[in-house]
């Protein structure tokens, strides 16, 4: 079993399905008002080097309701990779806490923080991937549609640190799997190729969005210029407008596609209001989901049974 969660391919197939089934346990305590607390006395610290509110938020609220506490550390708390070496700050919260999340920008530090934590390390994102993201993505999917079964899903956009951890998801759980970007602009191909070696899924690369939507139950997409890429969201800007989500574009999938986007969205550009706020969005079932995901990996890692 995994002891870190840095990359969705850490997790087996079966186990992926497990935290899956957790994750449904944990959501339904909420919901009936039951306490399960298994944590109390644990702590959870997260490391930001990338701000983001819905990452502190739902790991923050998450480990609360099980129990436990999390301590934010913000980028002017750590100088992850400048003030202080990755493997000391490793080396001293793991003495400290129970389990660390780490939001990145170089996947290489995430990576060395793993190494030399005694306690589990969970990938709260990095440049290259975002697996809480993807793990909370499928299992809104397997809510949705009850069973995963001849799942069809097209990534539209830039092939970033998102497209990356669906083609990881795609090494462990049966799918095709389209992505649709400008030429230039593809996944990471080591991920790819690693993944169609894995035979399991049918990944494919279409440039032509209208195409790529055909027979889609899953249309998803992310912003143009991810953070960090502010001086290139004008010039991606012109690059990307084919790529927007909207109405007429879903219109060329299966009837009632689910739309999503891991959020924030910039309304206008690579998506509509109309398909945010309309009635094939299921982005905020996916949002909400990320905290009940997370605890279901912290669960999991911690070997948890849930009653």
């Amino acid at each position: 079993m995994a002891f870190n969660f840095l990359h969705i391919t850490d997790f087996t197939s079966e186990e992926i399905l497990e935290t899956f089934e957790i994750a449904r346990k944990v959501k339904a305590k909420v919901k009936n008002g039951e306490e399960f607390t298994p944590f109390k006395g644990k702590t959870l610290a997260m490391i930001f080097a990338k701000p983001s509110a819905r990452t502190r938020v739902s790991f923050e609220t998450g480990m609360t309701q099980l129990g436990g506490h999390a301590i934010f550390l913000g980028p002017n708390d750590i100088g992850i990779g400048k003030r202080e070496a990755v493997k000391d700050i490793a080396r001293v919260i793991s003495r400290y806490d129970d389990f660390i999340m780490a939001r990145l920008f170089d996947h290489a530090h995430i990576l060395e923080l793993a190494e030399h934590s005694r306690v589990p390390v969970i990938n709260g994102l990095t440049d290259y991937n975002h697996p809480c993201q993807i793990m909370a993505d499928m299992f809104t999917i397997l809510e949705h549609r009850g069973h995963l079964r001849d799942l069809k899903i097209v990534y539209i956009g830039d092939g970033n640190n998102i497209t990356n951890s669906w083609i990881n998801l795609a090494a462990r759980l049966p799918m095709h799997l389209v992505v649709s970007c400008p030429k230039g602009y593809e996944p990471d191909r080591a991920t790819m190729e690693k993944a169609q070696k894995a035979n399991l899924s049918k990944i494919e690369i279409i440039e032509d969005p209208k195409k790529a939507v055909k027979d889609a139950d899953v249309v998803y997409t992310d912003v143009w210029a991810s953070m960090g890429q502010e001086a290139e969201a004008e010039a991606r800007k012109k690059i990307f407008i084919p790529y927007q989500v909207n109405k007429e574009l879903l219109a060329l999938a299966k009837p009632g596609v689910y739309a999503m986007h891991c959020l924030p969205a910039h309304r206008g550009d690579e998506i509509t209001s109309e398909v945010v706020d309309g009635p094939n969005s299921i982005m905020f079932d996916e949002a909400e989901n990320r905290m009940h995901i997370q605890k279901a990996i912290m669960l999991k890692l911690a070997n948890v049974k849930i009653p």
